[in-house]
């Protein structure tokens, strides 16, 4: 029998483990595949795109996942039936993860190295595709924004978008999603509120509500004036500490400033959990509980980390499986249905192998 609250009590006990597939990701293939491998990995929460469509894709990734939980139990992994909470993303305003590049592919010189099509860890950036496409596939591109400074002729710019409270309400009321996070900046306390009052006839239906909100000074009164405003709310709510946005696959030194910035929060004292993102990769739990600051850590402080949420780097880190998957879909050009991971066993389990790799590190830490 499944426990419906399980990802509840992994926040608690400070072993929370959400996959950020990403407010603007909606490669429905890859949204599939990532939610099935981290749900069989033992993940608490995957965090969406709030469209419809994604979120049927993600739906369908647990629906396999439930017939595989024996499978998994056996081979040592961390699922046990509790399905992750699934959780979609809003915003108050302009924020990097609601938007996508653009570029208009006829006014790049012939002779350009292409430098974008290199550097996107998406895969987003495409020229001279079969059908003769060249440009951002936008249902891949999340927003990370690294392909504007390297363009030699400054040609890419973004398109930003607001997710609208009124699109998110039914999929919360229906009981489809658990979770809403809010992304918010100091500053912009009256379009939180207003957001928040759009928000706020369905709000107890929610399991948990996370609030983003990047450094900058004054950013602990930003907070504590929120979490006066959102008092009393019903579900738990989450402090997510977003240090270097959609980074944790450049490098290993970009954990340290979600570190930084999750123990400031920590300090703060704020009611609720904290949990790490942005910039977070395999290093992230070494360096928490090098510090203390998880729970179960030797030298634990009071206050403690809840948990980490991982977004560029846990998708890089399947990409090479999942675009193996994705070129056998393209070579049976005969079959017009596509190969799910889950009918490619030599595929799949390797894929939940790294999966788990990650999910293990802040796992582990559970105090048996």
């Amino acid at each position: 029998m499944t426990d419906l609250f399980a990802p509840l009590q992994s926040l608690k006990e400070g072993h929370w483990f959400k996959l950020i597939c990403g407010a603007s990701f909606q490669y429905l293939p890859a949204v599939r595949s990532l939610t099935l491998a981290y749900t069989l990995a033992g993940a608490d929460c995957i965090d969406l795109a709030p469209d419809p469509a994604v979120i049927a894709a993600a739906q369908e990734g647990l629906q396999v996942a439930r017939h595989l939980v024996k499978d998994a139990k056996g081979r040592g992994y961390g699922y046990k039936g509790n399905l992750p909470f699934l959780m979609v993303s809003l915003n108050d305003g302009e924020d990097p993860h609601f938007r996508k590049a653009e570029f208009n592919s006829t006014k790049c010189p012939t002779h350009c190295s292409r430098p974008c099509e290199k550097i996107c860890p998406a895969q987003a950036i495409i020229f001279n595709r079969i059908d003769n496409f060249s440009g951002v596939e936008a249902q891949k591109c999340y927003g990370c924004g690294r392909c504007i400074p390297i363009c030699p002729y400054d040609n890419i710019y973004t398109e930003s978008h607001i997710s609208s409270a009124g699109a998110v309400a039914p999929l919360v009321m229906s009981r489809v999603v658990d979770a809403v996070e809010i992304h918010t900046k100091i500053g912009h306390l009256a379009e939180f509120q207003q957001l928040w009052q759009s928000i706020s006839p369905w709000a107890d239906q929610l399991k948990v509500l996370a609030i983003s909100c990047p450094d900058g000074e004054g950013m602990i009164d930003y907070l504590q004036a929120i979490a006066e405003l959102i008092t009393p709310l019903r579900g738990s709510l989450i402090w997510q500490t977003d240090g270097r946005p959609m980074s944790g696959d450049i490098g290993n030194g970009t954990t340290l400033a979600t570190v930084k910035l999750g123990q400031k929060v920590l300090t703060a004292k704020l009611p609720g959990y904290v949990q790490l993102a942005g910039g977070t990769n395999r290093y992230t739990v070494a360096k928490l509980k090098a510090m203390g600051l998880l729970k179960s850590s030797k030298y634990h402080s009071q206050s403690y980390v809840s948990g980490v949420a991982y977004g560029s780097y846990a998708r890089v880190l399947l990409s090479p499986i999942l675009d193996q998957l994705e070129n056998q879909e393209v070579s049976q050009t005969s079959v017009k249905a596509k190969v799910r991971l889950e009918e490619e066993p030599e595929l799949l389990w390797p894929a939940v192998k790294l999966a788990h790799s990650l999910v293990s590190q802040i796992k582990s830490q559970q105090e048996r």
